[in-house]
């Protein structure tokens, strides 16, 4: 039994399993210390058929029952297990052990049949070949012989099968006949035969039977009706007078062709006659009269021979031969078979006999190619096993930079950096939805491949750098796993902040976002009323009265106010508007130049430490609870443990690759260079070169009178300066406050101050 070791991995502890003796080990460990308990078929970088047969149940999910399972059954069949440990698609024959005697016979004969110069070792690829030349040659194993691996002669008869009854598909995916096809076909065709040898005693009209029955079934309503009025009105005479119109249904009709047509209609046929007669020269020129006239001429006289009248018994024996020919008709037209029934005749036998021994042949492969199948699964097991433990039970790969693992799409260049952990995502609203409830910020990409009509996403976690270069819309390119470049855009973020100082700075970035947002709202929004105040008053100043002709000296102003009311209330506003910011600019200015150079550092080192100060502590906690747990999980992965993210592990994630050893950086800006020779045949709209040093003597001045007295003091202090000097730099101070001056008369001696203890 091998020992089990945990490794730590970011924060998380982890079981090493670093062959697949340890594996057999490690899925007997409890499921509560696996770091994955199940995630889905997408998004992972192995063989599709690996995944499908791991996949016992088919939800689409591999599970930890599935993976143990998976594990005990590769065990059993491997007595030598380094193809597995080194995760090798090719199996050694003498790896097998006894329980995999099977499959070392598939492996012989698969191996046989290839030709292959090496009979030890069988690789995935000789396999698959093997495969598809046995599905290519009809050797399928479940009996369904496709028409195109049959011989020449017996292809139109399975293609007869084939189009008659349901389809059956082979392995192959191709339509073909089995023994239970061909079975019954022979019944259908011996009970078509039968009933195909009756037709002579039914088509007693020859070869127009059929057309003839389809003529009498066509008027069969009309006579039918006529029939039943003739019994009417011989059981009960006075019922003749209800058959015809009324008088005053007549009447009512006559002018109106659609009335007289209707009212028509709904005569008999001819009058109805006791004896059950219909003469053919007494049918009335109603609805259906066209139709009975051609029955009469076509059919009735060619088959009774009398072209005068019908009779009751006659018209019934007619109909009673029809519906026989129609009823053999229809039972011949419900059979399966009904499409080649002239062909049945022709059908042998032994042609059929031979189908069922093809197919029976090709049921006896069953075993065999079934066994292959099962060797198929070993030798992704052996391949794919290890890994995909590696990344379900421990996920060591997510922090090892020189590994990927298995959920990993790709990596992803954007914004002069390199994020190289990304992975799948099939709902974005469900994934942003769990990661927003994180600390880490989160990009989803789409990925459009150029040679793809799919374009998929993926989240990638931001982990160094800045977020808020980040936006919606940018552009970047995404290399796979399997190194295909594909466009990638950003589709959405879920921003948090990626480093310490980011989270120090954001409050200010605020700030200053909000700042500019409401003086550009600010400035707006007083655009606007200016612009309405000066139409208000060039409104009133063109709609208002004209002034009287000599108007009085008093009334003249309030006219004239009136004339510029608008403008006027305008300009006084802005007056106002402008005293007050002259005001608060005063009042600024006074309060500055009270404060030295000194109080303004101060004082703005002290605002900027309570403002960042708890910013960069939350941010510093916010950046140790990092999580890539919900990265997966939001993909579909049932984790244990966190994925904690480690500052060592955020630098691998997220990269901005350094130049290369061999490279030299010119710093001389090419840019200066060709904007020095633009602005010699430019004229400059700039300032000259001695305003730009006068302003800049003139910003230093400033800076430095606003320092000079703490700067002339500490100068006194430390005896850079004479006590003359002093005494002219500063007049105001005490005279015993200067350096080495006496002390006063009458005062006690000063007293030495104590040697400060030696730090």
């Amino acid at each position: 039994m091998a020992q089990l070791v945990y490794r730590r991995y970011g924060g998380s502890l982890q079981v090493d399993i670093p062959d697949f003796n340890t594996l057999t080990e490690a899925v007997r460990i409890p499921a509560t210390q696996w770091m994955a308990l199940a995630c889905p078929m997408e998004g992972i970088a192995c063989d599709p058929r690996f995944l499908t047969l791991m996949d016992a149940d088919g939800n689409r999910r591999i599970r930890v029952e599935e993976l143990r399972a998976a594990v005990d059954w590769t065990a059993a069949r491997l007595k030598d297990r380094k193809g597995a440990d080194a995760g090798s698609d090719v199996l050694e024959l003498s790896a097998l052990s006894d329980t995999a005697n099977n499959l070392k016979g598939a492996a012989e004969l698969v191996l046989r049949t290839l030709d292959a110069p090496d009979t030890t070792r069988l690789s995935l690829e000789q396999l698959r070949t093997s495969d598809k030349a046995l599905r290519d040659a009809g050797k399928n194993g479940d009996g369904i012989i496709a028409p195109v691996s049959l011989p020449e002669r017996l292809r139109p008869l399975a293609q007869s099968i084939i189009a008659a009854f349901p389809p059956r598909t082979n392995r192959a995916g191709l339509a073909g006949v089995d023994v239970e096809l061909v079975k019954r076909f022979r019944e259908e065709r011996a009970a078509l035969l039968t009933h195909l040898g009756g037709r002579d005693a039914v088509f007693t009209w020859g070869a127009a039977s059929l057309e003839q029955a389809k003529r009498i079934h066509d008027v069969a309503p009309l006579l039918d009706g006529y029939f039943v009025q003739c019994r009417l009105v011989a059981a009960q005479p006075e019922a003749a007078a209800s058959l015809r119109l009324r008088a005053d249904r007549v009447e009512g009709a006559l002018g109106d062709l659609g009335a007289m047509g209707k009212a028509a209609n709904e005569l008999p046929i001819a009058p109805p006659d006791p004896s059950g007669v219909l003469v053919w020269a007494r049918l009335y020129r109603g609805a259906g009269y066209e139709k009975l006239e051609a029955f009469h001429q076509e059919v009735a006289t060619p088959l009774l021979g009398d072209g005068v009248k019908l009779t009751d018994t006659a018209w019934r024996e007619l109909s009673a031969k029809a519906e026989g020919i129609l009823g053999w008709q229809g039972k011949r037209d419900a059979s399966a078979l009904h499409a080649v029934a002239d062909t049945l005749g022709a059908v042998s036998d032994e042609d059929l006999d031979a189908l069922e021994a093809v197919s029976r042949e090709d049921l006896s492969l069953k075993p065999t190619l079934d066994v292959i199948a099962e060797l198929e699964r070993l030798v992704l097991y052996q391949r794919w096993l290890l890994l995909f433990s590696n990344n379900f039970i421990s996920m060591p790969s997510l922090y090892l930079p020189k590994r990927r693992a298995l959920m990993e799409k790709g990596t992803l260049i954007l914004g002069g950096r390199k994020y190289t952990l990304s992975v799948l995502v099939t709902d974005r609203a469900a994934h942003s939805a769990l990661t927003g409830q994180g600390t880490t910020c989160i990009l989803y990409v789409k990925v459009m491949p150029r040679d793809a009509t799919d374009a998929y996403e993926v989240a990638v976690p931001v982990t160094a750098g800045r977020s808020t270069e980040l936006v919606v819309g940018k552009r970047g390119v995404f290399y796979d796993v399997d190194g295909k470049e594909s466009d990638a855009i950003v589709t959405q973020i879920v921003r948090q902040p990626v480093s310490l100082w980011e989270s120090m700075t954001m409050p200010f970035m605020r700030i200053g976002a909000f700042i500019t947002s409401k003086v550009e709202g600010l400035a707006a929004s007083g655009e606007k009323d200016f612009d309405a105040s000066l139409e208000s008053g060039y409104k009133q100043t063109v709609t208002a009265p004209p002034p009287p002709a000599a108007p009085a000296p008093a009334a003249a102003a309030p006219a004239g106010a009136q004339a510029g009311g608008g403008l006027a209330g305008v300009l006084a506003a802005g007056g106002i508007a402008f005293a007050a910011l002259g005001s608060s600019l005063a009042f600024i200015l006074t309060q500055v130049k009270s404060l030295t150079l000194v109080d303004v550092i101060t004082a703005a080192t002290i605002l900027a430490i309570v403002v960042m100060a708890p910013a960069g502590l939350l941010g510093w906690l916010k950046l140790r609870r990092r999580n890539l747990a919900l990265l997966l999980e939001g993909s579909g992965w049932a984790l244990n443990d966190r994925l904690m993210l480690t500052r060592g592990v955020a630098t691998l994630i997220t990269r901005k690759p350094k130049l290369p050893k061999n490279a030299r950086v010119d710093r001389a800006d090419l840019v200066r260079g060709a904007l020095r020779h633009t602005q010699d045949d430019d004229e400059s709209d700039g300032m000259s070169l001695g305003a730009r040093l006068g302003l800049t003597l003139l910003i230093l001045f400033v800076l430095g009178w606003q320092v000079r007295v703490p700067v002339t003091e500490w100068l006194c202090t430390y005896h850079w300066l004479s006590e003359d000097a002093c005494r002219v730099l500063l007049p105001k101070l005490v005279p015993s406050e200067l350096p080495g001056a006496p002390a006063p008369s009458g005062s006690a001696p000063a007293v030495a101050p104590a040697p400060a203890p030696a730090k």
